[in-house]
């Protein structure tokens, strides 16, 4: 199932409007085929991992990180009919699928072949490769991460407005990574217009995985040429295609979409650094209370970035927006 995650993971920011998922198909203890969701959902990553195995997936155990789906689509089979036609021996799901289409008659189609069949497997894990997908089906909204670079203090600029480059180039080459991973990526109008950002990916070999650019702003036009997305407030991003938005900047942004409880994952990319006197990473954020602010974030993952320490956060559950009627 590990195997299956890490493939899930290449489709990340690819394949909406279907889910990233993995799958790995085993037969006498070495893998036969491999498999991840294609651009823009298709094929599946069953269909694509049971092409490779071919033959090889008789009697088989298939590691899927999703539920089979069940359902029929113009643009492809059931891949619990692909399982079943393939006579696989064995499928383990990691989680299962929440949509009302297939909802348990994946499991439930392969069980009635004779298929063994196990799920909640690597159950966190699955969750956290397909948030992007969860959240949408839920709350008919992308996944927000809200990326913050700032110094020990706090600051993303100088008061002057100065802040190429407060972190170093590992950090910004991990920012570039996660760009890579969404589909639409949004700053605010004063960072647009006052910055001039490309917002684009500038890694080797991932340059066509740029998202799409959005601006946050209350007016229109933006008076560029070259003009992205506009949305005129966070609950807007409903109308976004795709399942993840990457929030880069500036500081009043930032504090919108907080203010909105509408960001599920904070990147928090810290220099060794002090500014002094700078422009503070968010503005008021709508806190009626310091006890407000406690709960709200879970540290999952830390790491160090050359000079730089990066600190990731995930909303809690506990105090989550409520979803959409």
């Amino acid at each position: 199932m590990g195997a299956a995650l890490a493939l899930a993971a290449r489709g990340r920011g690819r394949t909406s409007p279907n889910p990233p998922v993995g799958c790995v198909i085993v037969s006498d203890g070495a893998v036969v085929g491999r498999g991840w969701t294609q651009p823009s959902g298709r094929p599946h990553a069953e269909a694509m991992a049971l092409a490779e195995a071919g033959e090889r997936a008789r009697g088989a155990t298939a590691y899927v990180t999703l539920e089979p789906c069940a359902h029929v689509s113009p643009r492809g089979p059931a891949c619990a009919d692909l399982l079943v036609a393939a006579r696989v021996g064995r499928v383990v799901a990691a989680v299962g699928d929440p949509d009302p289409r297939t909802n348990g008659a994946g499991l439930a189609r392969l069980a009635a072949a004779g298929i063994a069949t196990a799920s909640g497997v690597r159950v966190d894990e699955a969750r956290a490769a397909m948030a992007g997908f969860l959240t949408r089906l839920a709350k008919g909204r992308p996944h927000v991460t809200l990326k913050l670079a700032t110094s020990l203090d706090g600051c993303i600029a100088r008061a002057s407005g100065e802040s190429r480059w407060i972190t170093g180039p590992e950090a910004r080459a991990h920012v570039h990574l996660e760009r890579s991973r969404h589909e639409a990526i949004l700053v605010g109008r004063g960072t647009w217009e006052a910055d001039h950002p490309r917002l684009d990916v500038r890694l080797p070999g991932l340059e066509p995985r740029a998202p799409r650019r959005v601006v946050l702003s209350g007016t229109l036009p933006l008076g560029r040429a070259d003009e992205p997305a506009v949305i005129d407030s966070p609950p807007a991003i409903t109308s976004l295609p795709g399942d993840h938005l990457f929030v880069e900047g500036g500081a009043g942004a930032a504090s919108a979409f907080l203010t909105a409880d509408l960001v599920d994952r904070l990147l928090l990319y810290r220099a060794p650094i002090l500014i002094g006197g700078g422009r503070p990473a968010l503005g008021d954020i709508g806190l009626e209370s310091l006890a407000d602010a406690h709960g709200r974030w879970t540290l999952v993952d830390s790491r160090q970035l050359g000079s730089d320490r990066l600190e990731v956060y995930e909303r809690s559950q506990c105090s989550r927006e409520s979803s959409p009627t």
